[in-house]
C-alpha cells in the first residue's frame, strides 16, 4: 500500500502526462501546415507518454520496492527515436518537391536545407 505522498507523486505525473498528450493531439489536429503540425506529437505528446512511464515505474517503485528498468528504457528510447522520426518526416515532405512558398519561413535568411530550389529566372 502506498503513502499519501506517493499517491499524489504519481497522480501529479499522471495528470501532467494527461495534459501534455491533450495539447499534443489538439496541436496535431488544429496547426495549419505539415510542417508545424510535426511539432505537437514529436514534442508534447512524447513528453506526455513520458510522464506516464515514469508515473508507471515510480508507482511500481512504492508498491514492490523493485526498480522497473522496462519502463526507463521504453523512455529512453522514445526520447531519443522521436526527433529522429520527426527529422526524416520532415525531409520527406521537402524532397516531394514542396513550392517554397508553402513552407513556414525558418526566421533567418537562409532557406531550408533540402528544400528544393528557386527556380532560375529565364531572363539571365
Amino acid at each position: 500500500m502506498m503513502a499519501l505522498w506517493q499517491e499524489a507523486l504519481v497522480s501529479f505525473f499522471l495528470v501532467v502526462a494527461g495534459i501534455f498528450g491533450l495539447v499534443g493531439s489538439y496541436g496535431l489536429i488544429k496547426l495549419p501546415t505539415p510542417m508545424t503540425r510535426l511539432h505537437a506529437p514529436t514534442k508534447a505528446t512524447t513528453l506526455g507518454i513520458g510522464g506516464a512511464l515514469i508515473a508507471s515505474m515510480l508507482a511500481n517503485l512504492f508498491t514492490t520496492g523493485v526498480v522497473s528498468f522496462h519502463e526507463l528504457m521504453i523512455t529512453l528510447f522514445l526520447f531519443l527515436t522521436a526527433p529522429i522520426t520527426a527529422h526524416f518526416i520532415a525531409k520527406v515532405h521537402l524532397h516531394l518537391n514542396e513550392p517554397r512558398d508553402s513552407l513556414p519561413p525558418t526566421g533567418t535568411e537562409t532557406p531550408w536545407a533540402g528544400a528544393p530550389a528557386q527556380p532560375e529566372d529565364p531572363a539571365d
